[in-house]
This record gives structure tokens, sequence and C-alpha cells, in this order.
């Protein structure tokens, strides 16, 4: 019989939130509005898409190990050298090569309960350490993550913003912590949502900085539209990025996802709609949920978290959503089991998602009254 590791059987498979396909399969339903994942509701770039047809005549080639016209790209957009870059498919595969190239089994990674599911799984199913210290009002304390660095640290993962609350810390408090980080601990800055937060004041933009301790990782999956192809990339100090192309699979990202990224990247007018679009959706949101009461959380991302009385509340929203064709998701995995976190939409969808959260909650609170009259 084969032995599986004892780390290995602690694992569960990732539980990605209900598609539209799977929900359509379970209900009779003439519509149904997804915003559970954080994707770009105007859907990928339509130079991206242009790019992608073109290059379906070279599916039969090896893509570029180094991406090198796509790093190219990033480093003449971002100001940096394309020695300090590397690609990959999304911000899961960069932090696992992360963990893999820095830390040996015996190394711990710190970071917050209630932030991004992958540095969780990513830390685990590598068998290192997983340290957690608790948020802050839903955002990552980082006086309490400098003062918990220990002799066994390796690593310290952040995510500004973060995923799934949408707090983001400012840049004076970003460049505290890092003051107080030693130099031989590797700071994973994830910028999954860098676009979003640039809107916004103080935002520390990660590749301004030119820490020697620190790589920032970021997608083109969110504001750039392309989460079916998966790309992501890391910046930082050469030496670190070198030892990340040990580590990843040699023809990552594939040959789609690198031509859409490029094309992507340069348009500049689709990324202004879809910052346009997400303002407009998070304000018609955050003003039902105030409308109704629903606690929810200051963010700077393209996604809300609503915080409903109990962790039985959001189970009940979550599942009378769906009777209504709207998918939203529960963030119980994440840490936070009273928390709802739904994504912008365009117009249409927003529409429609807060005339079903109005009915929804409406029913669980009449539901919730006439249970206490009992």
């Amino acid at each position: 019989m084969i032995t599986i590791p004892k780390h290995a059987l602690t694992l569960k498979p990732y539980q990605a939130g209900k598609s539209i396909s799977e929900l359509a399969r379970e209900k009779n339903l003439s519509r149904i509005v997804k915003l559970a994942s954080n994707e770009n509701p105007l859907g990928p770039s339509p130079k991206a898409v242009s790019a992608v047809r073109q290059a379906t005549a070279e599916l039969h080639r090896y893509v570029d190990p180094r991406s090198t016209e796509l790093v190219a790209a990033i480093a003449k957009r971002f100001g940096r050298n394309p020695s300090q870059i590397v690609c990959a498919h999304g911000t899961d595969a960069l932090l696992g090569y992360i963990i893999n190239a820095f830390t040996s089994e015996q190394d711990e990674v710190l970071t917050s309960d209630g932030s991004f599911i992958g540095i969780y799984v990513n830390t685990n199913k590598l068998a290192r350490k997983l340290r957690l210290v608790p948020l802050k009002e839903y955002a990552f304390d980082l006086d309490a993550l400098a003062g918990s660095i220990s002799a066994d640290t390796r690593i310290v993962y952040l995510a500004n913003p973060n995923n799934p609350t949408g707090t983001m810390f400012t840049a004076d408090r970003f460049e505290a912590f890092m003051m107080q980080v030693p130099q031989q601990v590797l700071v994973i800055l994830d910028e999954a949502y860098d676009a979003y937060a640039s809107e916004h004041d103080g935002y520390p933009d990660g590749l301004r900085y030119h820490y020697e301790n620190m790589i920032v990782a970021r997608s083109l999956s969110k504001v750039y539209g392309l989460a079916g192809l998966r790309i992501g990339f890391a910046v930082g100090p050469e030496h670190l990025i070198g030892e990340l192309y040990k580590v990843k699979l040699p023809f990552e990202p594939n040959r789609l996802a690198q031509v859409a990224a490029m094309a992507a990247l340069g348009d500049d007018k689709f990324l202004q709609r879809t910052l346009e679009t997400n303002r407009r959706s998070l304000a018609r949101l955050t003003a039902c949920f105030d409308n109704l009461r629903i606690r929810h959380i200051k963010t700077a991302a393209n996604f809300v978290l609503m915080l409903l009385p109990t962790e039985e509340h959001a189970g009940r929203f979550f599942e009378r959503c769906l009777d209504h064709g709207l998918i939203v998701r529960p963030t119980k995995p994440f840490g936070i089991a009273n928390g709802i976190r739904i994504s912008s939409g365009t117009d249409d969808e927003t529409a429609f998602a807060v005339n079903v959260i109005e009915q929804v909650w409406t029913d669980i609170l009449k539901l919730s009254n006439a249970s206490a009259c009992d």
C-alpha cells in the first residue's frame, strides 16, 4: 500500500465558488448572475481576444520558457529590469514557487487569518509551518505581524488589498512595517487588485519600492479579464527572481496566456472602462447594504465583504441568493464565517443583484422575526 505523507492527509481539495453551469443544472432559472469570483464583468480586453485568435495557429509550438516578450512588456510598463520579473499561471502558482524556493520544511510562513486561501493551501501542501495572526478590524495588523516574526519565520505574506475583506494598508504603515522586518525574512506583497486600489489615497504601489527582501506578486486575472487563462507575474531583486526560475515549470505560462497578457497590458481604454464600471457597481451595492442596514467593510478592490449577524444568516443568505440566480461567495473558508463576498458587476448585473439582495434579506428578516415570536 502506498503511504500518504502526514501533511498530505490533512489537505482538502480547493472548493471553488458555485459555477453558472453547476447552478443551472441544479435549478430551473431564467437568469443567473455570478458575482462571486472577483472576475472582470466586462470580459477580457478585446485586444487580448484578437491576439489569442491569431495565436491559435501556433498551438503546436512550445512556448518561450522565460516569456521574454511578455516580460519585456511588463518591464517597460512598470519601469523595471526584465531580469527582475518572472511570469507564471497566476498568483497561486507564484506563491507555490516562492515557498518552494525560499523555505525548508522546518521553516515558517507567517500571515494573517482571514486572508487569501492560496497562501494557506500552498504552505500546507509543501509541509511548511503556517502561523496566523488575527486581523484587526478586518485588516492586516502590521504591528502584530512584525512582532510575531520568530527565528523560524522565513516568509511573511501580505495581501494589499486583502482578499476577502477588501481592506488596504497605506504607504506609511507599510514602510514602517518593512523597517521592522529582518533582512533574512522574505516579504511577499500580493497586489492582485492593484489597479483598483491605486485609485485610493495612500496606496503603497509595491513596484515603487526596491527592498532586497521583498517580492511583489500581481495578477492579470482581475482587472484585465484573463482569469480563464491564469496569468500573473512577480517582481523582485534579480537574485531572488533567478531562484524562482529554477523551480517554476519550464513552459509556463502557456502561449495563449502570454499573448493575451501582452495585448491586455496595452489596452488602457479597456482598463479605464473597467475601473469606471467597478466604481459605479460598488457605489450601488454599498448604498443597497446601507439601506438594508447590512454591515459591510470599506473596500479598495473590486468586491465588498458583507458581514451578517451570524454564520447561520450567511449560509441562509447564500442559499436564498442561489434560488434567485445570484451567485455570491461565502467567506467561511477564508476564516470569516459570517461573511459574504460579492464582486462588482455590469450596470445590469448590479441592478439584478440589488433586487435579489433586497428580496432575500427582507425574507430572512421576516423569518427571523417569526422565529423569535414563536
